[in-house]
């Protein structure tokens, strides 16, 4: 931490820095924005963290955050309850749904098996699914894990999981790069991985 920075600010910029993806100069440049912005605007922020943190959950049937038991998502109605698209956290959800093209239902993960870091299928969101799908009538499950070796090897597992009881599995296509994260894909990128998937 920088010395001649004075305590308040020095922690300020340690508590950014904890964040993912936020080195110490990024975390730097947000803590002098914050301080720059109205004392008003510094408050709204700090209370949005606070309500986001305490009033925020993981949906009981598909594991998305939310602020509501079940999610809006599984609630809607309208929405194919056939089809489920598997992804790995709720940001994929949010990715998705921008494509505004997705009518069906997800299934968050949150994690993918990754061996070399100790992360097994007990690991993940993934009993939950198969529970889910013995006391349903999907017809298809969308695999939508990030195309990378964690992601495949999750996709394929699931794959072997699910395929002996006839439900149709499919995985996105890779009009996302490989290596890439859903999150950043654009829309139509997106869309496309989407209407490509193949059956496994």
């Amino acid at each position: 931490m920088m010395k001649y920075y004075a305590r308040p600010l020095n922690k300020l910029i340690g508590e950014l820095s904890k964040l993912q993806g936020i080195g110490n100069k990024t975390a730097q440049r947000l803590a002098f924005n914050l301080l720059a912005v109205d004392k008003s605007e510094a408050l709204a922020l700090a209370h949005a963290i606070i309500d986001a943190r305490e009033n925020m959950r993981y949906c009981s049937e598909c594991g998305n955050l939310t602020d509501q038991d079940p999610c809006l998502i599984c609630k809607d109605t309208q929405r194919n309850k056939e089809i489920i698209c598997v992804v790995e956290s709720p940001k994929d959800v949010a990715a998705i749904e921008r494509m505004r093209e997705f009518k069906g239902q997800y299934h968050v993960l949150h994690g993918a098996i990754s061996p070399m870091d100790g992360i097994g299928p007990e690991d993940i969101n993934l009993k939950a699914l198969i529970i889910r799908l013995q006391n349903s009538d999907v017809q298809e499950i969308i695999l939508a894990t990030n195309p990378n070796i964690e992601g495949e090897a999750t996709a394929m597992y699931i794959a072997r999981l699910v395929k002996p009881s006839g439900i149709k599995v499919t995985r996105i296509a890779h009009g996302v790069p490989v290596g890439g994260d859903l999150d950043y894909a654009d829309e139509i990128t997106l869309s496309k991985a989407m209407e490509g998937r193949r059956e496994l």
